[in-house]
């Protein structure tokens, strides 16, 4: 049983978050069906229709930024309308730096990315700007070929294979890592994202802290000039790229490879250990890794022995101060509900469930938007 608390100031969020986690836990143990939490809140189940956020007209954000993160926003966000008829979002997915663009212009209520603004974009928003991890997810190496259901890509082969360096499937040092797997002698595609991405800054980001080469010969960025392959847009556009390709590798969020049936490489970790892309792997990855103050953390390669290598949060990005009060109201609403119920979600469509000290640390957050009205919504 999931309880709800009515939006109640101040630290409305934060105490949301908490009780989750509270009836979660109950639940889990088979315990009591109610939390005592001293009267302080209103556990009240929120089903379609019950609609608290009592606006007083009908309210429609927009949102614009990373691919990564757009099938799990898409799923919210229609959730959220079935509870709350008044309020629309739509999510546009054109890529983190389109999104950080975007909402750096203000043409939008909020934004998403997968690489956290940098201070000197921040310093360019003059309504402040509020970086909240609201999922995470592994970026995996997703490939197309025949006969080959398991594969396995030591570090140094993959970004020789990104480099340019290796360039058929049964090159020697491929061929070392996967005894008794019958590799083609077939020419290499790397498929490689063409729009500024919040994913391609992650994985470039991970490929130069593993690979002085990489490093520098390439670099880091949400856009960078790639050695070899072709370019899509999104991970949409990559995702559809491999399917159509044979001989195909190339990187896409966790997500896109499950929910479209491609075959993704296990990779060497920190460790040295074969590691493949799941949610627990991803989930073993968080653990290694402390969420800073200013929740900016980024994973380039993380210790631990079961950690897959390359996971990140993705941000949503709101404003500190809302002009109208109806749409802070919304927003409050939308983070709330993202942090909770629709946590539940994640799994589901490839991503990752935050650990609960993460959602009330990401609530704490975004209570300053509550600070500036005097938001409470009727029960």
């Amino acid at each position: 049983m999931v309880f709800r608390l009515a939006f109640i100031n101040p630290a409305r969020l934060v105490r949301s978050v908490s009780v989750l986690v509270l009836a979660v836990s109950l639940a889990a143990c088979g315990g009591q069906q109610e939390a005592d939490t001293g009267g302080e809140t209103d556990q009240t189940d929120m089903g379609a229709g019950d609609d608290k956020l009592a606006l007083a007209e009908p309210v429609a954000l927009t949102g614009a930024g990373a691919s990564f993160p757009a099938p799990i926003y898409q799923r919210w966000f229609q959730e959220l309308n079935s509870q709350y008829p008044k309020l629309q979002v739509n999510y546009q997915s054109v890529g983190s730096g389109a999104g950080v663009e975007q909402f750096t212009q203000g043409t939008v209520d909020f934004g998403a990315s997968d690489v956290a603004m940098k201070d000197e974009e921040i310093a360019e928003v003059d309504r402040g700007v509020l970086m909240l991890p609201m999922t995470a997810g592994s970026i995996v190496l997703a490939y197309n070929l025949e006969g080959v259901e398991e594969l396995k890509l030591p570090r140094d082969v993959y970004v020789d294979i990104l480099l340019g360096n290796i360039t058929n499937w049964n090159d020697p040092a491929i061929a070392a890592a996967n005894e008794g797997v019958e590799l083609p002698d077939q020419s290499i595609t790397v498929i490689h994202r063409s729009d500024g991405s919040g994913t391609t800054g992650v994985f470039t980001k991970h490929l130069s802290a593993i690979s002085p080469e990489w490093e520098e010969q390439v670099g880091e960025g949400k856009t960078v000039e790639w050695p070899t392959g072709v370019g899509a847009k999104g991970n949409e556009g990559v995702t559809a790229q491999i399917q159509q390709t044979d001989g195909a590798i190339g990187y896409v969020e966790y997500g896109y490879a499950k929910n479209n049936d491609l075959n993704f490489a296990a990779l060497e970790n920190q460790s040295g250990n074969f590691v493949t892309p799941s949610d627990e792997s991803a989930s073993k990855t968080l653990e290694a890794v402390t969420l800073p103050e200013n929740l900016r953390a980024f994973i380039s390669d993380p210790e631990g022995e079961e950690s897959y290598p390359i996971v990140t949060y993705t941000w949503l990005l709101a404003y500190q101060e809302y002009d109208d009060p109806e749409t802070a109201k919304s927003i409050e609403a939308t983070i709330e509900y993202m942090l909770t119920e629709g946590q539940e979600i994640a799994p589901e469509l490839g991503y990752v469930k935050l650990p609960p000290n993460v959602r009330e640390k990401v609530a704490e957050a975004a209570d300053v938007i509550s600070d500036e009205y005097d938001i409470e919504v009727s029960e």
